[in-house]
């Protein structure tokens, strides 16, 4: 399988690369020329339609990364690299044929669900009088709940696949991610303790959207950590993902 990675350069274009290229065949597609680039890349404005054509021909499958990632940016470049250069990332694979689309969504779509018990205590590492079973946790059916303009802009980004499957026969996975970092691990950040998402476990979930049975799904993003509170049990039964990290494995005194 011939698949495109945008923004593959970062942080979970790099992870993806270097886990899977035994199994799919990358190409990628970057605003600026990668350091060490190992896989044909394109070098363009994702927010030119033309320019970035060239880089789908003959793709079967995109995973869509490139995008503005911190959650305080500005609007100006939400709108031109978040809302459209995914619109064109959708166009450009309708036009060239590509079958399926993974989208790097983000958990900041749902993200106001944590100023709501139990998810704030458990943000904060405040388990007392709790279970890891004793609370419902936000699964994909949920209203969206954006804490960002950058959690708006991956809204858009969910809503503009289930715009090209119903429309176009797109095979579309938003996958809503969690907390994924250079150390690999949960530590630093209490929350990470609910949130972490491990570099083996995202490989696993991509793999799984290329190659199993697919329509337009939203999926979690996130290890099988004791006190997750976003739900992994949909993506379980239906493309198979079976996490295999835990971020309590970490937690020290």
């Amino acid at each position: 399988m011939k698949v495109l990675i945008t923004g593959s350069s970062g942080l979970i274009g790099s992870v993806l690369n270097r886990l899977l290229s035994d199994t799919f065949e990358f190409s990628g597609l970057d605003l600026h020329r990668p350091d060490k680039a190992n896989i044909p890349t394109l070098i363009t404005d994702g927010a030119d339609l033309d320019a970035m054509m060239p880089a789908f021909r003959g793709i079967d499958a995109v995973i869509h990364l490139a995008a503005s990632a911190a959650i305080n940016t500005g609007w100006p470049d939400i709108l031109k690299n978040n809302i459209s250069m995914t619109h064109n990332v959708y166009e450009a694979a309708r036009q060239q044929g590509a079958k399926r689309i993974v989208f790097a969504s983000s958990n900041h779509v749902v993200g106001n669900f944590e100023m709501d018990e139990p998810y704030a205590r458990i943000k904060d590492g405040d388990y007392e009088g709790l279970t890891p079973d004793g609370f419902e946790r936000v699964d994909h059916t949920v209203p969206i709940r954006p804490d960002s303009d950058y959690g708006v802009s991956k809204a858009f980004g969910e809503g503009v696949g289930r715009y090209y499957h119903e429309h176009f026969g797109l095979e579309v996975a938003c996958l809503r991610i969690g907390t994924v970092n250079r150390k690999n691990s949960p530590a630093g950040s209490t929350r990470s303790f609910a949130t972490w998402l491990s570099y083996r476990d995202l490989a696993q979930l991509v793999k799984q959207c290329l190659t199993q049975p697919l329509g337009f799904e939203i999926f979690y993003g996130v290890s099988d950590n004791t006190w997750r509170f976003w739900d992994t049990d949909y993506a379980k039964k239906n493309i198979g993902y079976s996490p295999l990290d835990n971020a309590e494995d970490y937690r020290t005194a």
